[in-house]
């Protein structure tokens, strides 16, 4: 493996450090102060300041407007974004995009690439709920009927539901397969209501109940489905690692500011030791993600599938990212629960982090049926 970013690779994050350079995470609603008031959607006028970028294109093929990158790529921006707490479905829309791109039929790529590469097309994915590794766990079932196929069921915690055109759903069929049909927000049949989140945000119960959807609008490629969790988990744990460094940065200046006895509070040892130990966790957090990014992007074989990779980094990223903050709270002691002061912003947004596409034990589960399935020596 290389680990070496290329120049593509570094013009997308000065582009997205240069973008996300004014954004406060001030700005973020606070479960602590609203009382379960959220924002009535996401930050607009940082994703057209994205799409002006063109982050919004990276994945996509220059057909399509796009630059014709990789996951390490969006990776990159995202784990920028996280630092500030960007209020953007970047992941979900970029995600389910290069989805359409990968398995998507002619006509369904024409119809929504470009427009999702501007901004002008919000996207997202209904990949929390009961939507698990095995097929047989999707909350949504599908079954053709003529020129289309009709959608049941109910999926949870959908991002960005609320606010996003169109939303990704995969559903299980009687042939045993996945299929993912594109969900337009406002549609016969297909009923939202308001979820909120750890972090805060609006989430979306999205409840179908024989919704059709034109056969354009469904991708029936078989690992469709594994290979876009897999890139949203992925994605997830590039998140969780710039929220994690953003947390560890405030720590460090604010225990290098903090006095006690006349001297810095990071100068005494049980100070020091546990910032060191969260720089490890941080550290395994970054090597395990560009393993699994880098899996993804090259489709490089290995001891296991990229799905085993994949696991590994997000059991560091959910362990990781929760002991950064917690840490973090402890070391600042009273001051972190000021809620003047960001810290529990970030507190909040790491716990979803952390149980988003499945906590660390259920990814110590799937790794360990995987190794099961693929004995290694």
């Amino acid at each position: 493996m290389d680990f070496t970013f290329t120049e593509e690779h570094q013009a997308a994050v000065e582009a997205a450090k240069a973008v996300f350079a004014g954004v406060a995470p001030d700005g973020v609603p606070s479960p602590a102060l609203t009382a379960g008031a959220v924002a009535q959607d996401f930050n607009r006028a940082l994703w057209a300041k994205l799409a002006d970028a063109d982050l919004l294109s990276l994945l996509l093929d220059a057909e399509y407007g796009g630059a014709g990158l990789d996951a390490v790529a969006l990776c990159l921006v995202l784990r920028e974004s996280a630092r500030v707490l960007a209020r953007v479905p970047l992941l979900e829309s970029s995600a389910a995009a290069v989805a359409v791109q990968r398995y998507g039929g002619e006509e369904l790529k024409a119809e929504v690439l470009t427009r999702a590469g501007r901004g002008e097309l919000v996207l997202t994915v209904a990949a929390n709920g009961r939507s698990g590794h095995d097929g047989a766990e999707l909350a949504v079932t599908a079954r053709q009927d003529g020129e289309a196929w009709v959608l049941d069921g109910v999926q949870t915690a959908v991002p960005w539901a609320q606010n996003a055109d169109f939303t990704l759903v995969p559903a299980h069929t009687a042939a045993d397969r996945t299929v993912l049909a594109l969900v337009p927000r406002v549609h016969e049949g297909a009923v939202l209501a308001e979820q909120i989140s750890t972090s805060g945000e609006r989430l979306g119960e999205l409840r179908l109940e024989s919704v059709r959807i034109a056969a354009r609008d469904v991708i029936e490629t078989d690992g469709a489905w594994e290979w876009l969790r897999e890139l949203l988990t992925t994605g997830t744990c590039a998140l969780a690692l710039g929220l994690g460094e953003g947390v560890l940065g405030m720590t460090s200046e604010y225990t290098s500011k903090r006095e006690q006895f006349g001297f810095p509070v990071a100068t005494f040892q049980a100070v020091a030791v546990q910032a060191a130990d969260r720089y490890i966790d941080l550290r395994a957090m970054e090597v395990t993600l560009w393993q699994a990014a880098w899996r993804i992007s090259t489709g490089a074989t290995g001891a296991l599938p990229a799905s085993g990779d994949v696991a590994v980094a997000k059991i560091w990223a959910s362990e990781g990212v929760r002991r950064v903050v917690q840490t973090a709270q402890h070391l600042h002691g009273g001051f972190g629960a000021d809620t003047d002061y960001p810290l529990h912003r970030y507190h909040a947004w790491a716990k979803q982090l952390e149980l988003a596409l499945g906590p660390a034990a259920a990814h110590e589960e799937a790794l360990g049926d995987l190794l099961a399935a693929h004995p290694l020596g």
